[in-house]
């Protein structure tokens, strides 16, 4: 015997068709067990799958549990607008217009509805970021850990601090968005950090004008992984006289990238919980403003979006999200 559950997969921090972080949605789930929540969603093998439970809380619109491949996480910020997303989309109607209340281990956590679908555009929503339980410069023992595993220069780390919200992030902030997309890290020497590393897009980041390649040298092959892989200036053999084109605008405000090296997903797409917790830092820190964005997923083929502003309430972590597949899953009944 099985039994059928409604399911969905929703497109997190997605500008663009197939370019944010997938995300699995299972309804109704009070019948299953934790075993076969973690058994699924190391099935499916995404950054993190959602099942929504019975809320306990009066306040609460609705009640979910989130796992990764191999364990269950009290909160995470992908999964947390993907449910929003994916509650609305099967006609939950919100207590107070346009704000969501979510029930997750954590806690509440506010959602509000920035935009709502249309032809053009997904929805959009934002998630208030839940406080950290724990910040504060890192150790010198773990910044060397983390520098030594990603393969940077100590130098071009401007800031460092614990940003854990549920997720066990480390965070750097780096030189520029440069140094962010070159690193190339040591999953084994990484082995027991959750790091997450953050760089600005500045203007020696920007090609100024525009050019011609010469016609000796092919252009790059769009699509292909050598054209995810950071420019240096001393590789004369991917100088830019290979590419057809250039970027004359910085494609967000900061380039970001998570590295989990105990998950099934080692490099996160785009990340909620991490943004949230620089989004808290950086803002207080006065090194990022008000309100900003990032870029995330550019080395593993994506290009998510994420919106990140602070207001009266706090700081607010937002995206387009939209659903792809909507259909059944069967899960064998015990």
């Amino acid at each position: 015997m099985s039994r059928t559950f409604p399911y969905q997969q929703v497109d997190v921090f997605a500008p663009t068709t197939f370019n944010g972080n997938g995300l699995a949605v299972v309804f109704d789930a009070d019948g299953l067990d934790t075993g076969q929540m973690q058994a699924f969603a190391r099935w499916m093998n995404q950054s993190e799958t959602v099942f929504f439970i019975s809320p306990t809380e009066s306040d609460a619109d609705y009640a979910i549990r989130i796992f990764t491949p191999s364990i269950e996480l009290p909160f995470a910020g992908h999964p947390t607008l993907g449910a929003a997303h994916a509650w609305l989309e099967a006609g939950g109607e919100p207590q107070v217009p346009d704000q969501l209340l979510q029930q997750c281990p954590a806690g509440l956590i506010e959602v509000r509805i920035e935009r709502q679908p249309s032809a053009k555009y997904a929805r959009r929503l934002s998630f208030l970021a839940p406080p950290l339980t724990r910040s504060g410069p890192l150790e010198d023992d773990v910044l060397q850990w983390a520098t030594a595993g990603l393969g940077i220069d100590p130098r071009d780390v401007i800031a460092h601090q614990w940003l854990v919200n549920g997720p066990n992030h480390v965070g750097l902030m780096l030189r520029d968005a440069d140094v962010v997309l070159g690193i190339e890290p040591d999953w084994v020497a990484l082995e027991g950090l959750e790091i997450g590393v953050i760089g600005p897009y500045t203007s020696a980041s920007i090609p100024m004008g525009s050019w011609q390649p010469r016609d000796s040298v092919l252009p790059r092959v769009a699509g292909t992984r050598e054209e995810l892989r950071p420019l240096d200036a001393s590789d004369l053999q991917r100088s830019e006289e290979r590419f057809g084109s250039v970027v004359l605008q910085p494609p967000a405000d900061f380039e970001a990238r998570s590295f989990i090296p105990s998950e099934a997903i080692q490099e996160d797409p785009a990340t909620g919980s991490l943004n949230a917790g620089f989004g808290q830092w950086l803002i207080e820190a006065a090194l990022a403003p008000q309100r900003y964005t990032v870029r995330q997923g550019t080395r593993v083929g994506r290009a998510a979006v994420l919106h990140v502003e602070h207001d009266g309430a706090g700081v607010w972590v937002g995206g387009d999200v939209v659903t792809r597949i909507d259909g059944n899953v069967s899960f064998d009944a015990h």
